[in-house]
Formats: structure tokens, sequence, C-alpha cells
């Protein structure tokens, strides 16, 4: 209800304007002010109050109050806040590939002998890749795998991987190895075309300061089945031992016997005809032994069945 011309006329004479007037009567620039108020005001807009009120007026505040709070109240949190509260979901990252036993689950058991036995090459390689027979495998080292010909004429057998078959990823490397090679070669033989080269031991036996040391009894036995495998499975008909080491452990000898027992003669091996000879980085050293080595190739090249 507005207030009457006389209410009107008193009030002005005591310095009071009116409390309130109706929505109809205010002016348009009055009421494009109202609506461009904050959303969370407009819940209250069917009884506005006065900014500021005499003392002895009373002031006339409705006394029901909406219920229902309007949902304009309640503002959405602006896009940072959303974006803090609501991260989007991480992708997990593509887990890198393994290849070997070593990723992330343990290593399972060693493969037994016979399990060994019945091994076909790829299967082979694997089981070297995974070994745990012995303490070998520890301490970062990469196992030296055998490589020439998988169908041999000749398998020749090193002693232990050093830190140059190491590096190379090849048995008999570096000098030795090229030594290895023309030795072959005297004998119309090469890794390329009709020998197997390999190592009894594949993983390089260290000392206290990780030099190259000598191979202990257990660490031969440990890999003696892979040599064995690797032997049935090149088909040669002769081994040449490179070596002490080689030739004791093929033997089934103490490895600290010296060589010259077991040099000059033609041995068997698992139904295999086996000639020793010196290691060709011990020729490198010595050389005059290499007259000794000579008459041994002749000695395994009589016996290999190429010749009579």
């Amino acid at each position: 209800m507005s207030t009457s011309a006389r209410d009107n006329a008193f009030l002005q004479e005591m310095g009071i304007g009116p409390l309130w007037t109706l929505r109809d009567a205010m002016p348009d620039e009055a009421l494009s002010d109202e609506l461009a108020a904050p959303a969370q005001e407009a819940a209250y807009e069917a009884a506005p109050v006065p900014a500021a009120l005499p003392a002895a007026v009373p002031t006339a505040v409705p006394t029901a109050v909406p219920t229902a709070v309007p949902t304009a109240v309640t503002m959405p949190a602006p896009p940072a806040v959303v974006a803090r509260a609501m991260p989007p979901a991480a992708t997990p990252a593509a887990s890198p590939a393994t290849d070997s036993a070593w990723g992330e689950e343990p290593p399972g058991p060693p493969p037994t002998e016979e399990e060994i036995a019945a091994m076909d090459w790829a299967q082979l390689k694997n089981a070297i890749a995974n070994c745990t027979r012995c303490g070998l495998c520890k301490g970062g080292r990469k196992p030296v795998y055998g490589n020439g010909a998988q169908q041999a004429r000749w398998f020749v057998a090193a002693g232990a991987s050093t830190a140059s078959d190491e590096k190379e990823r090849q048995p008999v490397s570096g000098e030795p190895g090229k030594l290895l090679a023309n030795m072959l070669a005297a004998v119309e033989l090469s890794r390329d075309s009709n020998v197997y080269v390999t190592n009894l031991i594949k993983c390089r036996p260290t000392s206290a300061n990780g030099g190259d040391r000598a191979p202990s009894a257990e660490e031969a036995l440990a890999c003696r089945p892979y040599l064995d495998r690797e032997l049935a499975l090149s088909g040669a008909p002769l081994v040449l031992t490179l070596g002490q080491i080689a030739a004791n452990a093929l033997q089934s000898k103490p490895l600290q016997e010296t060589l010259a027992g077991s040099r000059g003669q033609v041995h068997e091996v698992g139904g295999v005809k086996l000639v020793a000879t010196l290691h060709p980085g011990e020729l490198l050293r010595r050389g005059a032994d290499k007259a000794l080595a000579w008459a041994d190739l002749c000695l395994a090249r009589a016996h290999d069945g190429r010749h009579g």
C-alpha cells in the first residue's frame, strides 16, 4: 500500500522520506539496477530493506523469509577451482619391455639338467640369459653366448668369458679371436661356415678388483649342461678345447691340472672326439708355443672325419 499525500507531507516536514515504494512506482533506472544485482540477492527481492533507517522509525522487515532458497544462490565453482577439485585421470605409463627374467617379477628356479638337454637353440639362449645356477649372474654382468655355425664340423670350447668377450659379446674375442681365425683358416675351417665357438662359463668370473679370474669348480659344473647341449645341437664330430680350464672341465679333471697331460692325444667326451690345445691368448704371450698348437690342429684334422 502506498502512503497518502498527507502522510508524505508530514514525513517531508520531519525530514524523513517514505519507507518504501511499490515496484510499479519505481523508475526504470532503479529497476535496471536491481536486475543487475548479484544473483544471490534475488531471493530477497520480494521484500527489500532500506539501506539505513532513522532510529526513531521502526524497521519494517517482513517476518516471513522464503523457505525455499533459489538454486541460483549456490554459485558454481570457477573453472580453476573445478580443475583443482577434479583433476583429469592420469594415463598409466606403459611398462618398459624387458628381455630377461630380471624384470618386475623375480626369476624362476634355474632349469634342471634334464630340461636343458631337451632345449632347442632359442630355448637354450633364453635359459642362459636368465640363468641363476651360480652367483656369476649377479652384479649386472651379461652372459656371452656361443656363435658360429650351428651345424658345425668342429666345436671349439674355451674356458671362461673374459672382459673382452663381455665387451664384444662373443667368445674368444679381440686379438686372441683374430689368432683363432688364422688357426682355423690354416686347416680350412672358419666360424662363418663350419665351426661353432663357445665358452664353458658364460658369465665372466671377476676378482675383488673387477679383473678376470679363474673360475671355480662349482661355476664350471653349473655351466657344463649348457655346453653339453650346445655340442649336441651343433652335431660336431670333434671338440677342440682351448686352454687348461676347458680341457680339464670337459674331461672331469681338476681344473688346476696342467694342460700337458691332455695334449698330444685324442680323447672322447660323450661319444665325441676331443683334442686339447693352448688358448690363443697364451700363444700371443709365448710365441714359441705356436708350433705345439700347430701339431694339435693337425691331430684334430686327422680325426674329424674328413680324411680316411
